[in-house]
């Protein structure tokens, strides 16, 4: 297949040319760029020199559609929405890394997005690319919406608590951590090296944009809606997320016990790892790669659940999952073009 990558100057563009470039069914046709449109990606991106050597082009849906079977919208929230319809009734498969297909609701998008939504029937089309969760659903779909870096750590860590109903669901707290890219390319004075190095800060409490994905998910996994907390933090590295989540348990399950259901629940899903008893995952752990890690304890005192689920943001939570669910798409072993270890140390 050849692909095009539509916001390939920002960070997760540029990770998608890294793992397209090794995977064996793919080659990449076209890298769009609105800001940079013209330019040569190695001059913004000098390690791919003598690797990648391709000019910036402008949007273009009807060229996009001579030359590429697939595209990836690697775009800043509010702009796929615009974009990709025209791919897409152009025949070709879209794959959105933004928000704007994520919420059914167009006035949770609206509200939390501060954004217009996009196209109601559309957003009901959409089939929301969490891999291990909704493989039947992703199988031959033309939309996907990829979802967010918080989101899949927190859902993954989750997701076999909430089907078999082991935990109280109003009792749920996220606490997340993340690297400065999570947050784009974009200039932001909060963003840079004298105000990140050597502290750690909250932001958007109670309001982060991917309060409601959580939600929707959560009701659509458990069968019930539900309002959770959920606090992010931003944190002095440049890759890597960390949730730590807790809830209450409806019995009195031990870590030991809770350890073995998640090795059932995963046993198919070569990207999550579960770690043994007393043993919590660490961001550098998965670094560079599309492995969801997640350790688990239970406090007998409290009947409290933590989770600690860790993602490569930019890889897992973003580019890697995107090309995990076109793998998943078009029938290919989901960890076509994945199979890389973790960077360490």
């Amino acid at each position: 297949m050849k692909a095009g990558i539509v916001g390939a100057n920002g960070y997760s563009g540029v990770e998608l040319i890294r793992l397209l470039l090794n995977h064996p069914q793919i080659k990449i046709e076209m890298l769009v760029a609105h800001s940079t449109s013209g330019m040569e990606i190695q001059s913004i991106y000098p390690h791919l020199g003598g690797i990648v050597e391709r000019r910036l082009e402008a949007f273009d849906a009807d060229e996009l559609a001579a030359r590429t079977d697939v595209v990836f919208f690697a775009t800043p929230a509010g702009v796929s929405k615009d974009l990709l319809p025209e791919c897409l009734k152009r025949g070709l498969i879209c794959i959105d890394l933004s928000g704007d297909f994520r919420l059914k609701n167009p006035q949770d998008y609206a509200e939390w997005y501060k954004k217009d939504p996009a196209d109601a029937a559309l957003l009901s089309d959409a089939v929301y690319g969490l891999s291990e969760l909704n493989r039947e659903q992703i199988e031959g779909a033309s939309l996907l919406s990829n979802p967010g870096c918080y989101p899949t750590a927190t859902l993954l860590g989750l997701a076999p608590v909430l089907k078999h109903d082991m935990i109280e669901l109003n009792s749920i707290i996220v606490d997340g951590k993340s690297g400065v890219s999570g947050s784009g390319k974009k200039a932001v004075i909060g963003n840079l090296f004298g105000e990140v190095n050597e502290s750690v800060k909250a932001y958007k409490l109670d309001h982060h944009q991917h309060t409601p994905e959580i939600e929707q998910m959560i009701e659509e996994i458990s069968g019930q809606k539900t309002a959770i907390t959920f606090h992010p933090h931003l944190i002095p590295m440049t890759r890597g997320l960390l949730c730590t989540t807790y809830a209450n348990l409806k019995q009195g399950f031990s870590t030991r016990e809770l350890l073995e259901h998640y090795e059932t629940f995963y046993k198919k899903s070569p990207f999550v790892r579960i770690r043994p008893l007393g043993t919590w995952p660490a961001t550098k752990e998965v670094l560079g790669s599309n492995f969801c890690d997640i350790g688990l304890n239970v406090d007998g005192r409290t009947r409290r659940l933590t989770i600690v689920s860790v993602i490569d943001n930019v890889v897992k939570g973003a580019a890697g999952q995107a090309v995990q669910n076109l793998n998943i798409i078009k029938g290919w072993d989901e960890q076509t073009g994945l199979t890389f270890t973790p960077i360490y140390p």
